[in-house]
């Protein structure tokens, strides 16, 4: 009986990663990732062709005959038809209203069908929950700090672009309290010295208080943000991905305290999977066994609700 793999593919503005991924233990198959660097600003033509050069060294480590593929995308996208409607961002200008299944297809030989997509942010909670720290929850949101603010939700097991990032928050809106040029401005603010980012700052806060009481804030700030979130979608877990989630021990004991005296008690967890979870999460939208059959009754309904 033939292995069942499939192929997980991260799209990003500048770049593409694809992997081949074991649909039974959930994992990379070893020495299969293959990456490379993709201008957004390019033709129709040469983006496809990148792409498909990419997926193609991938293939060719597997001897498996049924070809199928998962496809972490950046939105605005139709995820199902699989449809470009990414306009006004400054990259893929040339793929806008290009249907993506069909071009990959035709270039790669592979009935449509066995090509999903799924959203970026979606695709990094959907690995966790598949095969990372999440797994076995019903009810997770996911969220990537870095130089933005990611955020998804998975309920019986589907992941969503949640899309929190510009939501109303304190004295503007998420993002501006919650990735790293936050923690160059206050740091700056506190002691009118500058850092390059939230690595470096880490590194200081064996010897400086200011960049301490950076963290302690972040910490604060974050579960303010959390709580209707949490409460809202009822999470048993949070899973916190991107580079600020390094600095995990030096904000989560104020986010953990901050939760608890407003009467949450969820789980915080950092990725698992950490840069592999979109490619994990997006080759899962291949296995049937998870979609159909690893769920609850609950779970069903949720998807059905979703779509």
């Amino acid at each position: 009986m033939e292995k069942p793999v499939a192929l997980g593919v991260d799209i990003g503005g500048s770049h593409i990663t694809a992997a081949l991924i074991d649909l039974e233990t959930r994992t990379i198959v070893p020495d299969s990732i293959e990456r490379n660097a993709v201008d957004s600003q390019e033709s129709k033509e040469e983006i496809l062709a990148a792409w498909c050069e990419v997926i193609v060294k991938a293939f060719l480590k597997t001897t498996s005959k049924t070809k199928l593929i998962g496809i972490a995308m950046p939105g605005p996208f139709d995820y199902e038809k699989g449809i470009s409607l990414i306009k006004d961002q400054d990259k893929f200008k040339a793929l806008y209203g290009v249907n993506i299944k069909e071009e990959l297809s035709k270039r790669l030989d592979i009935q449509a069908e066995n090509i999903h997509f799924i959203n970026d942010a979606a695709g990094f909670l959907q690995g966790e929950v598949f095969g990372g720290a999440a797994r076995g929850n019903a009810n997770v949101i996911g969220l990537t700090l870095g130089t933005g603010l990611g955020s998804s939700y998975s309920e019986g097991g589907v992941a969503k672009d949640a899309d929190l990032w510009n939501s109303p928050f304190m004295n503007g809106i998420a993002e501006d309290y919650l990735s790293t040029r936050w923690f160059v401005k206050r740091y700056n603010q506190l002691s009118n010295n500058t850092v390059a980012g939230v690595k470096e700052l880490t590194a200081l806060t064996a010897t400086d208080h200011l960049a301490t009481r950076v963290f302690m804030e972040f910490g604060h700030n974050l579960a303010q943000f959390l709580i209707p979130v949490i409460k809202q979608h009822k999470a048993d877990i949070v899973i916190i991905g991107g580079n600020i989630s390094r600095a995990f021990a030096a904000f989560s004991p104020e986010l953990i305290a901050t939760l608890k005296g407003n009467g949450i008690h969820t789980d915080i967890k950092v990725t698992k999977l950490k840069e592999h979870a979109a490619l994990i999460g997006a080759a899962s939208c291949c296995d049937l066994n998870f979609l159909l059959e690893d769920r609850s009754e609950n779970a069903i309904i949720a998807e059905k609700k979703f779509h």
